[in-house]
């Protein structure tokens, strides 16, 4: 009552309701407890009874808080619910997210059905993850090829066909398409309709065929995950830019007969990062424009550094501090006008990809005909519900992260409450999430960094190894980058790790699994690792922790008594 503005009466009364059952069985616990006059009195079914109560009762008031929120809810739409239902799930979207859903619902034996309008396999497998993997790894061999002296072989410039480096990403999609394909999911029990869904209200969803007409179907349950797009900045000019993003440039690079020579990529995080090396490798003369003071901005500042160092020495332009303003096409002479210390500069251009970001779809499948909120994702609570508890969204949609495997993550939660929340209910844990960016030396990271740490005020240490000193490193001519862990001071208990080397984001899987299930360093310098592989990284680097947390005073005992034995 200090703190709202509430009414005494208001408060008394409502005080009063509220805490009329807790008294009334907390008072029946101990009416009960009184009476017990004898030992014998400790199992009486009064007594046992009261205390089954207490234990209950907390789950009682929780469900009918539950229930009273959902009438409430639900309140508009209830003349409208169906008395059976079509289906017990429909899923919006066939990305990771819904792919995952979906396979899971089916593998219970739900009724599923899984709608998508463009393409099976969703981002990741038609503009994301694998086209830009397959384009990372052209561009490492012809840089291989450059610099092949490191490897005792005979320097050689490559030679290729830019259209033919696309017809192989164009390939390597085709061939993990099946994965994803219609024909699979129908097969694994999934009914799949491409076309366009619409939320009419909790239970009905209506369907734009692609082929034409509307499929209506009723459901138990909806999962949201429609995924993201690429945001494009609101500059002058940029319509007649001749702009591509993440999503169109595998289509409109692959229509060109030479990789671009001028090539602007604006944004400075992973996937401009990624795209911006491959590209330079290439051959192109890549300008890399981003706003902020530094890349990769959500790492630590030497991670960022040494990213400028990787990408500027495969002959990127590295222009971080740099505002784009404007986009001008002159006499077919197409420019990028940006400010940096207070000065515009021009930069020339043959094509421009928009890496700056992406954003959660939200318009146009009947969010804001329901009343769902959404900000920047769609509002959902612990257990991955919107304000309809049978309404669930998962992956870039919901957020906080945009990877594929966290979209995979979070779909398990939403299909499995979507199908057994009346029983058990299970809140996301997204406490140990990995990440990588893919350029060359590799960047992953699960857990705290320092900046984080220090954001956060969590008390840390930080131990590091120079992969520069690894036998296989120096071996693949690959001896560059470090690892760095942090620990809770004077234990080995791990809360971050920042690997900056050749397959990063493999090597970091160790400390997910570490981590996920409570191991120390300790666990991991004692686990037998291969002789000569890149994991020894692991446990060199615990080695370091295990050197820095010597028990100083026992050894200098040991050594006492080692003199001793010699005499």
């Amino acid at each position: 009552m200090g703190l709202t503005k509430m009414k005494t009466w208001t408060f008394f009364w409502v005080s009063q309701i509220g805490m009329l059952l807790g008294t009334a069985v907390f008072v029946n616990a101990g009416t009960q407890l009184a009476k017990i006059d004898s030992l014998k009195g400790i199992l009486s079914p009064g007594l046992l009874g009261s205390f089954v109560l207490l234990g209950i009762f907390p789950i009682i008031a929780k469900k009918i808080i539950e229930g009273i929120k959902k009438r409430k809810v639900y309140a508009k739409w209830n003349h409208v619910k169906p008395k059976s239902f079509d289906r017990n799930i429909i899923v919006i979207g066939a990305g990771a997210g819904g792919l995952v859903t979906a396979l899971i619902g089916a593998a219970v034996k739900a009724k599923v059905t899984l709608v998508e309008a463009h393409k099976m396999g969703g981002d990741c497998l038609n503009f994301g993850c694998v086209p830009s993997k397959a384009i990372i790894k052209s561009a490492k061999v012809a840089n291989m090829m450059r610099h092949a002296d490191h490897y005792g072989l005979q320097v050689a410039t490559p030679t290729f066909s830019f259209k033919a480096i696309m017809q192989r990403i164009h390939h390597v999609i085709a061939e993990i398409a099946p994965h994803d394909s219609v024909e699979r999911f129908t097969g694994l029990g999934v009914d799949v309709v491409e076309g366009y869904a619409k939320i009419i209200n909790p239970w009905t969803v209506e369907i734009a065929l692609n082929s034409g007409g509307t499929k209506t179907l009723t459901t138990r349950s909806i999962v949201i995950a429609a995924g993201a797009s690429p945001v494009v900045p609101p500059l002058p000019g940029i319509e007649n830019s001749g702009y591509v993003t993440s999503d169109t440039l595998w289509d409109e690079f692959a229509k060109l007969d030479e990789i671009p020579k001028r090539l602007v990529v604006l944004g400075g995080g992973p996937i401009g990062c990624e795209l911006a090396q491959s590209f330079a490798r290439l051959g192109s003369h890549v300008m890399q424009v981003e706003m902020g003071a530094r890349l990769l901005i959500r790492e630590d500042q030497e991670v960022s550094d040494y990213a400028v160092k990787s990408l500027s020495a495969d002959g990127v332009e590295v222009l971080t501090g740099h505002k784009a303003l404007r986009f001008e096409n002159k006499g077919g002479i197409k420019t990028l006008v940006v400010e940096y210390g207070g000065q515009e500069k021009r930069l020339e251009y043959d094509q421009v990809i928009c890496a700056v970001g992406r954003i959660a779809r939200l318009k146009g499948y009947g969010l804001e005909d329901i009343g769902i909120p959404t900000s920047r994702t769609v509002e959902t609570n612990e257990y991955l519900e919107t304000i309809y508890p049978n309404i669930y969204a998962a992956g870039d949609v919901a957020g906080p992260y945009q990877f594929t495997h966290f979209a995979a993550h979070q779909a398990w939660y939403a299909a499995v409450n979507a199908l057994f929340g009346n029983f058990k209910k299970f809140k996301g844990d997204y406490s140990i999430i990995p990440a990588a960016t893919f350029i060359d030396p590799e960047v992953a990271r699960v857990g705290l960094n320092e900046q984080d740490a220090k954001a956060q005020n969590v008390a840390y240490e930080v131990t590091t190894y120079g992969i520069d000193d690894l036998d296989r490193a120096i071996a693949d001519s690959e001896a560059h980058g470090f690892i760095k862990v942090l620990t809770v001071p004077g234990k080995d208990k791990i809360l971050g790790v920042t690997i900056v080397g050749t397959h990063a984001g493999d090597l970091l899987a160790e400390y997910v699994l570490a981590m996920k299930h409570g191991l120390g360093l300790n666990k991991i310098l004692g686990t037998i690792h291969a002789y000569p592989t890149l994991a020894e990284t692991n446990k060199y680097v615990a080695g370091e922790w295990k050197k820095a947390h010597q028990p100083k005073k026992l050894l200098e005992y040991v050594k006492k008594y080692h003199d001793w034995r010699r005499g």
